[in-house]
């Protein structure tokens, strides 16, 4: 089988490449908070649609998040690779609602599950256009009139930071293969 291999162009908010999703994740959890990722993110859906500049006084800062959320969709799109040798730390027996923020019990206990159903509605390059659109139009004094979907991978991306914040929490461990025992 041949191995995919994806850049996700790190390099210029991290200061070094990273190639593997799950020390992607950890140092874009370091970088910024999910919090502060899915605000910056709510902010700029909202000035999709007024005649207003986002950040106009730190418009710097609408940069960095499209550097940094670009590598990230790459690296989630990576680990819809990794779900079948990989597994999620298991669930806490009980956990508040809260914590699951925009996922489903079954995507909580399993957030490989976003990461796969985020990839089969959209493509990466689906995603990139998203967040390069928001971006431009976020910046822009202007109004415009869209004739193509924002929120299916505005809500997709929400969810994606939330799963990678549950991983990030919980850990990630490799499936070991189980060897069959002899029976003789």
């Amino acid at each position: 089988m041949k191995k995919i291999k994806i850049l996700m162009e790190t390099g210029f908010w991290a200061t070094y490449e990273i190639e593997d999703p799950f020390e992607l994740i950890r140092v874009f959890f370091t970088y910024c908070t999910v919090e502060g990722y899915k605000n910056t993110l709510n902010e700029m859906m909202l000035y999709v649609y007024k005649a207003e500049v986002c950040k106009k006084d730190r418009p710097g800062e609408v940069f960095d998040f499209h550097t940094a959320v670009r590598s990230f969709i790459r690296a989630g799109y990576l680990l819809t690779f990794k779900a079948k040798k990989w597994r999620v730390k298991k669930a806490p027996e009980e956990w508040q609602v809260m914590s699951q923020a925009s996922l489903t019990k079954e995507e909580y206990e399993n957030p490989f599950l976003v990461f796969a159903k985020a990839f089969e509605c959209k493509t990466p390059e689906a995603y990139d256009f998203f967040l390069n659109e928001i971006v431009h139009v976020s910046l822009s004094p202007y109004r415009e009139e869209f004739n193509y979907d924002l929120f299916t991978p505005y809500i997709y991306l929400v969810k994606m930071l939330d799963a990678a914040q549950v991983m990030s929490e919980r850990g990630v461990k490799k499936i070991r293969k189980k060897v069959p025992r002899n029976s003789g």
